[in-house]
């Protein structure tokens, strides 16, 4: 067994097609073909079950797959820890983030770290925070950001900064006059229409967190995927919504509602870099989390300006 057969069988996995493995691998296709079946023959097994249109993984081929993802993610984790060994000025850090967040954070913390770290390449990965988690815990990426509470067990993380919620509602609002001195309670929300984040995603798990801690379901009317879609239908008159303080500093849309702060204790998101417990980080990687937090802390110095 050879490891260029496991990284094959991977990529056949992932495609379900040999063709289009077999164009991602760049080798020819009755070469992937073959080195399956020598595979295959050496483990007395069938990895996929062929037919005219795709290919699908047996049992056994799903048992293998678990298998040689952990084998090849432990290859290269070994491969970074000798690079670093060497002191090599090259590697590569794959960051997960979520998308909107990472919008508003990376263009600061990527020109700081290309300067910093020139031969240094970083491969982005946006999804849904479920899904990043997912990723992250299986090493699809080296780091990834996240918001507390975290639901993988298996991960760890760095706390990279603390941001303020606020309250978003729309110009005509009897709320949106509210100052500091007089935040909005999240009780005062009970009977609110609410704009919220598609389940899967880590705010809205925190928004309605908040509002079960003050005693309510909330009457959410409208979701979306997108953050800023959800601002938009606040300043439409839809509803309101609860935001992170970076992402309503960001004005993209004519629709724009008015943020009102919450009373104390103000309500607040945890920002970390996760990854995998035991997991061996880089310098790369490491040089990527205190780029972050050195940036971000500035960032959150600025706002409170």
């Amino acid at each position: 067994m050879e490891l260029r057969q496991l990284q094959y069988t991977l990529q056949i996995a992932e495609e379900r097609n040999f063709s289009r493995a077999a164009d991602k691998l760049h080798i020819a296709q009755p070469s992937l073909s073959q080195q399956l079946s020598k595979l295959e023959k050496e483990l007395g097994v069938l990895l996929f079950h062929r037919n005219t249109s795709s290919v699908e993984l047996t049992h056994a081929g799903e048992s293998f797959v678990g298998h040689a993802r952990r084998i090849m993610d432990a290859v290269e984790q070994l491969r970074q820890e000798m690079d670093d060994i060497s002191q090599l000025r090259s590697g590569r850090v794959v960051v997960g983030s979520m998308p909107i967040t990472g919008s508003h954070l990376l263009p600061y913390v990527l020109p700081e770290f290309k300067k910093a770290f020139p031969g240094i390449q970083i491969s982005l990965l946006e999804d849904t925070s479920l899904n990043l988690e997912k990723l992250t815990a299986g090493g699809g990426t080296d780091l990834s950001l996240l918001s507390l509470p975290l639901q993988e067990p298996s991960l760890t993380y760095e706390v990279i900064g603390e941001e303020r919620i606020l309250l978003a509602v729309p110009p005509d609002h009897p709320l949106a006059n509210r100052t500091e001195a007089d935040g909005v309670r999240i009780e005062e929300l009970r009977h609110e229409p609410f704009v919220v984040l598609k389940k899967g995603q880590g705010f809205r798990k925190l928004t309605v967190g908040l509002c079960h801690e003050a005693g309510f379901e909330p009457n959410v009317v409208f979701e979306s995927n997108n953050i800023e879609t959800v601002q938009s239908l606040v300043a439409a008159g839809m509803g309101i919504t609860l935001v992170p303080r970076f992402i309503a500093r960001a004005k993209r849309s004519e629709l724009i509602p008015v943020y009102v702060p919450l009373a104390e204790p103000v309500p607040s998101r945890v920002l970390v870099i996760a990854y995998r417990k035991g997991r061996y980080l880089s310098r790369a990687a490491e040089a990527f989390i205190q780029t972050f937090k050195n940036t971000l802390a500035q960032r959150l110095n600025d706002d409170s300006e």
